[in-house]
């Protein structure tokens, strides 16, 4: 039985890391937490966009970049991304909400619509027989009915917080794992990762 994972990074990030001591975390050792004995782990999927270097977020866009490089290590991953659009919006002010002001704001776009495309394609080829989706994003509840009802493929989520799933989540997937804390720190990579070339990728210092 072959098993595809398919990873909203953004979600991931925001749901189940920020807060967290985990943020190394080897997507692979993940996958295999919840992979069955008689099943075969076929493909990760990673979807994620460039982030930009923001006023008071200097490091991020290293810190990403780092950890792009640490996933590439794994032979069964891809990384899809989609991409950020900068613009500047006009935002009320908290205390005086009559008055506004001008801000920067960057909108991530396509990590999810790129997600589902690879699923919903990837399950039409027969490229999988369960496919795992680490996210809760409640946009991606139509092609994961979509591939588990119509395509009849095992659809498995992988949750992220410390929460009960809703109920469009429980109708479109055969059953939902959860990532728990303990989970994910057993998942992570070391420090450092051997890249190619015996280069050392080591975790940024702020992650810790």
């Amino acid at each position: 039985m072959k098993v595809a994972v398919y990873v909203d990074g953004f979600n991931l990030y925001y749901r189940g890391l920020k807060k967290t001591p985990f943020k190394w975390l080897d997507l692979s050792a993940l996958a295999r937490e919840f992979v069955r004995d008689d099943e075969s782990l076929v493909s990760i999927k990673y979807f994620t966009a460039d982030i930009s270097s923001r006023d008071g977020n200097a490091e991020a866009k290293t810190r990403q970049e780092t950890y792009l490089r640490a996933l590439r290590t794994i032979p069964s991953l891809t990384i899809h991304k989609g991409r950020f659009l900068a613009k500047t919006k006009m935002r009320p002010l908290v205390r005086d909400p009559a008055r506004y002001v001008e801000v920067h704001d960057t909108e991530e776009k396509g990590s999810d619509v790129n997600l589902a495309a690879h699923l919903v394609n990837d399950a039409h080829l027969g490229r999988f027989d369960t496919a795992f989706v680490v996210s809760q994003d409640t946009d991606l509840c139509e092609p994961l009915r979509m591939v588990n009802k119509q395509l009849g493929k095992t659809v498995g989520l992988i949750w992220l917080e410390d929460s009960r799933p809703g109920k469009r989540h429980r109708e479109v997937s055969n059953f939902i794992k959860h990532a728990n804390p303990s989970i994910l720190r057993r998942c992570q990579f070391p420090d450092p990762v051997i890249g190619r070339g015996g280069r050392k990728i080591a975790k940024p210092l702020t992650w810790d």
